[in-house]
């Protein structure tokens, strides 16, 4: 699109702002931003500091996706790339538990202090990496109150026939109760990506073959453990063990798990990042789903059997005798296999997707605390456990977010591959860091040709520095749309989303495309055409790091 298309396209949605009759549900401002996560928060309130009006439209009724939803032991890696209004999260969480206050179930001197890497709680840089569901939540309401966000929630977007385009620039879009949001610029800032999608921007779902960029880690990595999530010994995959007649135990696929370095359409694991407590005034013992079926945790019963003894070791304190508990192990709370169509399915089938994982991991919860195949030693310790009640207050104690891992990924201007990620090659035009490993949970269970039961695609390689991530990974091919950036489902492989897929990054990424948005509103230019070195000066100021 020439420069003088681009003025038409900008002069066009002027007109329309200027001229357009108002109706009762009509809604106009500069940048409108589709999601409620933490992306989105940041995005909302660095447009609002540029001097922009802004709306969010969220289909979340809580802000903060994972941030808030349970992810309370923060990935985060290498902390000094983290800057702008992450860190001012981060200090925020801080603040908050320096008041006597905040430590209502446990005494501060009693929490262990401990973080990924480094203290939960950085004295000397006034930050906070590990904290309860709430206090993020609430951190991110103070911005949005403080900033006067108009957030609209519990909006979904019309994906089939809510899209308005105009010159390949989006016009507006529609949600399912009627409303029509009309902006010049718009922000993807959802896990699924679906605005993106419905602007007719290209994407991938699954996993690129090695070939494709010429990667090591992307595709099938059949044998490849990297972390502790395979089976150790020989167990059987049979119900009864050895004999294939009898018929495979559940949650187990009889699909062959491809040739390694092969491409696939298949999603690390969802699951959900359970906030438990130990105090017995402040918990919701385990309770037995009305579905209930121990037969399909016999997989668990049989890795207990061999001598697996690691229950307890993804159950990371967070303050107030809590915990942010994660999968760990070959059988645990990650339903392996079972979200490959969640990210383009319509939101009904999302819905049941969401609830199958639930049940799934409800059940497991109550299979721990109370099945006799469950070492007795185990079962008396989580009998020591149960959901926080005061968190997800709302929900019964369980989290209102999943955790969408990977679902679309944009490809845009420019795609992060594992060799940006690694240092192996200098990425352009930088507008925040990450630091973290490429990591990816187990993709799929399968039957080893002897019978036995094993995981595939869990993957932990660690990455010598702290990387830049371009802009081009935040916008679209310019053929595609002119005026969308995406923070979230960013542009890049499945290795290197990996790495870039970590709740801070996020809020990086969510400051710089709003600021990426506002200049080039200014400039009356589309998103692609941004002189970089103007975005960079913002960025600068508002202490983004951007390479080290």
């Amino acid at each position: 699109m020439s420069y003088k298309s681009n003025l038409f396209v900008f002069l066009f949605i002027g007109l329309i702002f200027s001229c357009s009759p108002k109706t009762e549900n009509l809604f106009e401002a500069d940048i409108i931003i589709y999601g409620g996560t933490s992306a989105a928060v940041t995005a909302a309130v660095q447009a609002k500091k540029m001097g922009k009006t802004v709306l969010v439209v969220s289909p979340d009724t809580h802000l903060g996706g994972l941030s808030s939803g349970g992810l309370g032991f923060t990935d985060t890696g290498n902390k000094s790339v983290i800057g702008g209004l992450a860190r001012e999260f981060y200090h925020r969480v801080y603040l908050h538990y320096e008041q006597d206050s905040a430590w209502k179930w446990q005494k501060r001197e009693e929490y262990g202090n401990m973080g990924q890497g480094t203290p939960a709680m950085d004295g000397a840089n006034r930050t906070m990496w590990i904290f309860e569901p709430h206090v993020a939540e609430q951190v991110f309401e103070d911005f949005a109150k403080e900033n006067n966000l108009i957030i609209y929630r519990d909006e979904w977007l019309d994906r089939e026939n809510g899209m308005v385009l105009e010159n390949g620039a989006i016009q507006s879009f529609q949600t399912l109760s009627g409303k029509t949001f009309q902006g010049r610029m718009f922000i993807d800032a959802t896990y699924e990506g679906d605005l993106m999608a419905a602007a007719g921007v290209s994407y991938f779902v699954g996993r690129e073959a090695n070939s494709v960029y010429g990667e090591n880690w992307n595709g099938v990595e059949v044998g490849v453990y990297q972390h502790g999530h395979y089976f150790q010994d020989s167990i059987s995959a049979y119900k009864v063990p050895g004999d294939p007649s009898s018929g495979l135990l559940p949650e187990i696929s009889d699909q062959a798990p491809g040739i390694n370095g092969e491409g696939d359409k298949k999603l690390q694991a969802y699951n959900f990042r359970m906030a438990l407590s130990r105090n017995p005034d402040n918990l919701i013992p385990f309770a037995k789903p009305e579905n209930y079926n121990p037969a399909r945790y016999e997989l668990l019963a049989r890795v207990y059997a061999s001598g697996w003894d690691e229950t307890f070791n993804k159950f990371d304190p967070i303050p107030n005798n809590k915990t942010d508990t994660n999968n760990h192990g070959p059988f645990s709370t990650d339903y392996i296999g079972k979200n490959y169509d969640y990210p383009e399915a319509s939101y009904e089938r999302r819905k049941e997707i969401i609830l199958e994982h639930a049940d799934y991991q409800k059940g497991l919860m109550y299979f721990l605390a109370n099945d006799p195949k469950v070492p007795q030693e185990v079962r008396d310790e989580m009998s020591k456990y149960g959901l926080a009640a005061d968190e997800f207050t709302d929900n019964g104690g369980w989290p209102h977010q999943i955790y969408v891992r990977e679902a679309r990924r944009m490809i845009g201007n420019y795609v992060m591959t594992e060799h940006d990620v690694l240092g192996v090659k200098e990425v352009p035009q930088p507008v925040g860091m990450g630091s973290y490993s490429l990591d990816s949970h187990n993709t799929q269970r399968f039957v080893t040709p002897g019978g036995f039961v094993q995981n595939e695609g869990d993957i932990g390689v660690h990455p010598k520095q702290p990387y830049s991530i371009s802009y081009g990974t935040l916008i679209p091919k310019k053929d595609e749309v002119s005026n969308l950036l995406v923070p979230v489902c960013v542009s890049s492989s499945h290795t290197a989303f990996g790495s870039i897929r970590m709740e801070p990054v996020f809020m990086i990424l969510g400051q710089s495309a709003a600021a990426a948005a506002s200049l080039s509103i200014d400039q009356k230019i589309a998103v692609q055409d941004l002189e970089y070195e103007a975005l960079r000066k913002v960025l600068l100021e508002e202490k983004q790091v951007l390479e080290q």
